[in-house]
Parts: structure tokens; sequence; C-alpha cells
């Protein structure tokens, strides 16, 4: 496992990252005791390995039947102007009808509430919900929205990251292991 060279420090080992997830597949699946069937949207890059894992959870240790899509926010950022490089358009797949469903958006970490905002918007595209709720694996301070995850593994107080700071995710299906680590922002040439 090679450590990028701006990782400050860990949140979550591998063991943590998977006792929060069995922990939120706990909530929701309480939450929709009466509902069989659960619909989770990953939010992309890593809402979508999420947003699998919580969905194995849901069905092998609650029976739930639960379908998957995700989403892809390029084209709904506010930010698109701002970034260096344009991030690569995945596309969104969302291959069930999503009028009336129960929808659980996936994202890794919510920060702004810019990036739930975008998803959103793309997801009430394909329909309109019976409910769409959120859930992250984990809640940093610094939202600039009104939007509040109703699922949360791990929470980041206040005053626990400097402004230079932020939090990521790293999951076994595109990283190699699984780990939440704050790492340090590049400084910007003057």
């Amino acid at each position: 496992m090679q450590q990028p060279p701006d990782k400050v420090r860990q949140i979550l080992s591998a063991e943590q990252v998977a006792r929060c997830l069995e922990d939120l597949a706990s909530q929701i699946a309480n939450r929709w005791a009466k509902r069989k069937e659960l619909a989770l949207v990953g939010v992309h890059k890593r809402g979508v390995p999420f947003s699998r894992r919580l969905a194995d959870l849901l069905t092998t240790k609650y029976g739930k039947s639960v379908v998957l899509g995700t989403v892809d926010i390029t084209q709904y950022r506010d930010d698109l102007f701002t970034l260096a490089e344009v991030p690569k358009l995945e596309g969104s797949d969302i291959g069930f009808d999503v009028e009336d469903a129960v929808v659980i958006l996936c994202d890794e970490v919510i920060y702004t509430g810019r990036t739930t905002r975008a998803a959103l918007e793309e997801l009430l595209d394909f329909g309109r919900p019976a409910c769409v709720e959120l859930a992250v694996l984990v809640n940093r301070p610094g939202r600039e929205l009104p939007i509040h995850p109703d699922y949360i593994g791990a929470q980041v107080a206040e005053g626990d990251l400097k402004p230079d700071e932020r939090v990521s995710v790293r999951f076994v299906e595109s990283d190699g292991w699984d780990e939440v680590f704050i790492r340090k922002l590049p400084t910007q040439p003057v």
C-alpha cells in the first residue's frame, strides 16, 4: 500500500470503515423495515463503491431487494470554471424506474453540500422519487447549503481540520484498500 505524500493522519482504518458500513446498513434497514425494495444511487466517483457496499450488506444481512444506480454531477457543478482540469464525464446510469421509489443517495464525504445539490438535480431528471435520503461515510463541517445527511458513518468535528486540509476516502474497489484520512491541499503557486 503506497501512502500518499500529502497524507496528514488517518481518521478510519479498514476495520473502522467496515464497522461504519455495517452501522449505516443497519440504520437504513431499520428505517425502512417495512419496505422490501430500496434504490441506492452512488455519486461518481467514490460514492459508487460506497453504494455497492451498502447494497451488498442490505441484501445479504437484511434481505432487502436493492437496485443500484449512479449519477455523474459534472454537468451540474457550479465550480467548473474554477477547476484547473475538468473532471472526466462518467455518465449517469439509472436503470430502474425512479417514480415513487425510495432513493438513498450515497456519497463518501459531505462537505459544502454542493455535490449533493448537483446530484439531486441529476437524479430528478430521471423522475420523481417518493423519497430521497442521503447516506455519507463521513460528515465534515463546512456546509454552504442547507443539506444534511440522513445516515452518517463517521463525523469529523469542527476544529479537527485546518483550512488547507481535506478528508479523503479510499476503497478496495478503486484504490486497493479501505481508509479515511486527512490530506493537505497542494499549495497554489503565487
